[in-house]
């Protein structure tokens, strides 16, 4: 029996998944539950389990941490249920309308798109790209369980154009491509704050792209794009709303009201614990309220401290972390990843410079430089302590 294509899959949509390549009729001959829970491990089983849920009007709960504990989609009707990502704490599964996660992708169509993942496929980013590009029609690929050097060979087999992924991922990705750059026509970054050293960077190195860093949220949904080329978002957003949301900072932390929220919101203020700073005509992210450490009775945020090494000159990555220490309770500690031929010393003077006027809790104890710095399967750096 032949099975018709749901109106948000364009009929020109193909998926290479791994070395498997999909387009809908082999998408809807996959063994997928009609709903239920199902494993968010690979994105083609990510379509097709969205497809067979909407046919059967049931809810899915799709997984990203493993077993779901015997846990079931709850609701009548077709709903979608993610986990968050548990970067700081322990995930949350939260439910979402489908019509509301694609509310943002009305009109498109680019055949000539091919999109790299590089997102989790169950993730709220990740579903973003997929649906993207299956509503343009345009080419998608991904690389299950792939690390950055697996997704920029994919990126050059394939030659993708557009390509969506944390600040933390893009670093890696221009170190691990070098010269060797595809000839991208859209460059996105979301899920951790967009430091202007790197916004400016990646406009040098793919001059002719598209450049936007997109603000959005398992709870929240799909907030705003900015496309300016700077950090942050105007401050005029904050009374005029954007892309239908509303926004506002209330005790140094963005609240937003969203029409693209988690099932039960019913147009609440919701908190999204990130905290900002107004700055002349711009809001610019300072970390997460739950991220804030406490450094001998002072809270301090690592990500701010980190914003601080990567505008450095000769840093291409930083990462900041709290370490447990028995007399203040916690210090900070910094990774750092110098460009190629960068002096130690000087990069290490440079450093300490950088922090100088900081508060001494909030500057770095211990400065280890490193090739790298690893990430977790959301494409961030991990933000809990070490002991």
């Amino acid at each position: 029996m032949t099975v018709a294509r749901p109106s948000w899959i364009h009929s020109s949509f193909h998926l290479i998944d791994g070395e498997e390549r999909f387009g809908w009729n082999e998408l809807v001959a996959l063994p997928v539950p009609a709903g239920g829970v199902v494993s968010g491990k690979r994105a083609s089983t990510v379509v097709a389990a969205l497809a067979a849920a909407q046919r059967a009007d049931a809810p899915l709960l799709l997984t990203r941490h493993g077993d779901a504990g015997g846990e079931q989609p709850a609701g009548i009707g077709f709903s979608v249920m993610l986990e968050s990502s548990g970067t700081t704490g322990i995930p949350k599964r939260i439910n979402h309308d489908f019509n509301r996660l694609k509310d943002r992708l009305k009109g498109l169509s680019d055949v000539d798109a091919r999109w790299l993942l590089t997102y989790e496929p169950a993730a709220f980013a990740g579903l973003q790209v997929i649906l993207t590009a299956a509503a343009a029609g345009s080419l998608l690929v991904s690389a299950p369980g792939g690390g950055i050097v697996e997704l920029v060979r994919a990126a050059r087999q394939h030659a993708v154009t557009h390509v969506s992924g944390t600040p933390s991922f893009w670093r890696g990705f221009l170190m691990a491509a070098g010269d060797a750059l595809p000839p991208l026509r859209s460059v996105t970054l979301g899920g951790e704050a967009a430091d202007q050293p790197l916004l400016d960077r990646l406009c040098q190195v793919f001059p002719k792209a598209r450049l936007r860093h997109i603000y959005a949220s398992t709870e929240a949904g799909a907030l705003f794009a900015v496309a300016d080329g700077r950090a942050g978002f105007p401050a005029d957003w904050l009374f005029e709303g954007r892309d239908g949301a509303a926004l506002r900072v209330r005790g140094g932390v963005l609240e937003v009201r969203s029409p693209r929220a988690m099932l039960g919101n019913d147009g609440d203020w919701l908190n999204t614990g990130d905290l900002v700073e107004v700055v002349g005509d711009r809001v610019l992210f300072a970390g997460r309220l739950d991220g804030l450490v406490n450094v001998g009775g002072v809270k301090v945020s690592p990500e701010a401290v980190e914003q601080r090494l990567l505008a450095v000159p000769g840093v291409a990555d930083a990462a900041v972390a709290p370490a447990a220490n028995p007399i203040t309770g916690f210090l900070l500690t910094a990774t750092v990843v110098p460009v190629p031929g960068t002096d130690e010393t000087a990069l290490r003077a440079a450093l300490r410079a950088a922090t100088a006027d900081l508060v001494p809790a909030a500057r770095p104890r211990a400065v280890t430089l490193a090739d790298r710095i690893p990430l977790g399967a959301t494409g961030k750096k991990s933000r809990k302590g070490s002991s």
